[in-house]
């Protein structure tokens, strides 16, 4: 099995030199492409530079993330994939830990990890949550989707996920129509018909919270729709075995109308949070569908169902 990191870049060459020497560090060897979206010149001297230890790739015109991101993973020869934008960086073990749980799981196409958020400084502010107990968990398949929907499975942003190259292809790639508002939510919902899943409860990447990361350009009525429409993706594939345990659509449309309005108000983004304000975030009815059967039927899905996922233990 080998990797290839797929470094998406365009103009931040002083994140992207941190980037590429967090890939170049790792403590077996992977292939590392750098997927440039047209640059200036300066991105591409430095990468030449490099040599042989970084397969470049540079756009001859500016085509959006999304676009960029395929473009390198058509040029990566790695059997996986491991996604990492210019302002993420990764633990110099992630690769050894990735390869090592695949390896006990061959039939995955997708792999997550905790992850780190962190200011510009590199100072820790938070960590995304562990996934049950354990160093490793695979999940099958067919619980993929029903975990997402009630988001239980954190796949994460792209500095926490590695795929099957061959499965992202046949997903087609990025769709550069979201490009950058859930572009990879909706590569992890594709990709996931085409295996099962594994998630490491270690913290193997870390991704900088800053103003001019790329999804801060999208109003929080923007982010919603997105998010409806991820949901209606997953919806549409939650296994038949989940289907009596599913909420009404309309009911999960409505807890995520709740949950961006209570993030712009954490915001304290008043003009975002009216915004999302409709009749149905003032009733009763939705809220108490917040407070008890999501988490309700998170807790039954817990109990039932990551029971039955295969724990790796012994790496």
């Amino acid at each position: 099995m080998k990797f290839s990191i797929v470094i998406s870049t365009y103009n931040r060459l002083n994140l992207l030199r941190r980037a590429i020497d967090s890939a170049l560090k790792q403590t077996i060897p992977c292939e590392v492409v750098v997927a440039d979206d047209c640059s200036s010149e300066d991105t591409e001297r430095y990468v030449r530079s490099l040599g042989s230890a970084v397969v470049y790739h540079r756009n001859q015109v500016n085509q959006g993330h999304a676009a960029t991101v395929n473009a390198g993973v058509e040029k990566a020869r790695g059997d996986w994939i491991k996604f990492l934008d210019d302002d993420d960086y990764l633990d110099v073990n992630c690769i050894e830990q990735m390869s090592q749980a695949i390896a006990l799981c061959p039939d995955a196409a997708i792999c997550s990890c905790i992850a780190a958020q962190v200011d510009t400084n590199e100072v820790e502010l938070s960590r995304t949550p562990q996934f049950g107990p354990g160093l490793a968990f695979y999940i099958p398949q067919a619980d993929i989707h029903y975990g997402m929907l009630l988001e239980l499975i954190p796949f994460g942003t792209p500095v926490q996920v590695a795929c099957r190259r061959d499965a992202f292809l046949k997903t087609g790639g990025w769709d550069s129509q979201l490009n950058t508002n859930c572009d990879d939510i909706d590569s992890w919902i594709r990709i996931a018909q085409f295996g099962h899943g594994i998630f490491l409860n270690q913290c193997l990447a870390y991704r900088t919270i800053w103003p001019g990361a790329y999804n801060q350009k999208f109003s929080f009525i923007q982010r919603l729709n997105t998010n409806i429409l991820m949901k209606e993706k997953i919806y549409s594939l939650v296994d038949e075995k989940h289907r009596d345990y599913l909420p009404e659509l309309e009911d999960i449309k409505n807890y995520l109308k709740l949950h961006w309005t209570v993030v712009a108000l954490k915001k304290k983004d008043l003009q975002g949070c009216l915004g999302l304000l409709d009749t149905s975030v003032c009733s009763f009815a939705n809220w108490k569908f917040l407070l008890t059967v999501l988490y309700s039927r998170r807790s039954k899905m817990y109990s039932s169902h990551v029971k039955k996922f295969v724990l790796i233990e012994n790496f």
